[in-house]
């Protein structure tokens, strides 16, 4: 458990990734480089960027994402944060900040990577930065029941065809 695994892991993931998109496509080729250059790129203290670990969360019939109103960005978001030192790999770290931000147990991570979102922002390290998400689709077990944590300012389930105008998500 290191930024080096870390690194290798968010690398691994973007290399095995094939985009939808031409737009995903070159935000997929703007992280390799950014991940090129930056060895402590996957860990917060890295104040120009960082690959963060994001988790969109569905129910256990795919009908219903759940959704956080984020307390800095204001609009509701998967959810996610920053890889920590003790994650293995960014997949880890997705799986962990679900859980925590969700307080629901037995959630099922698919390992591969399900897309890529970029963000200015100004984080915990209180400067803006650029959070280059890793998303990872993740499913909640039967009659799963969230519970709001304090990152969050409001935490609900939302219909997958009926989301919030200014949901700022990616449902494929």
């Amino acid at each position: 458990m290191s930024a080096e695994s870390l690194h290798a892991s968010a690398t691994e993931l973007l290399t095995g990734w094939k985009p939808d998109t031409g737009a995903e496509a070159s935000l997929r080729e703007a992280m390799l480089a950014f991940l090129g250059s930056a060895p402590l790129g996957c860990l917060r203290e890295h104040a120009p960027g960082h690959i963060t670990a994001s988790a969109v969360v569905f129910s256990y019939d795919r009908r219903e994402v759940l959704l956080t109103l984020h307390p800095r960005v204001g609009r509701w978001i998967q959810l996610g944060g920053h890889c920590e030192a003790t994650d293995e790999t960014v997949a880890a770290a997705a799986l962990r900040e679900a859980t925590e931000e969700s307080g629901i147990a037995d959630l099922r991570l698919e390992p591969e990577l399900y897309g890529a979102q970029a963000h200015p922002i100004t984080c915990s390290l209180g400067q803006p930065t650029r959070h280059l998400d890793l998303l990872f689709r993740i499913t909640a077990p039967p009659g799963a029941v969230p519970v709001r944590s304090a990152e969050s300012t409001d935490l609900r389930w939302w219909a997958v065809d009926a989301l919030p105008a200014d949901a700022d998500v990616l449902i494929r």
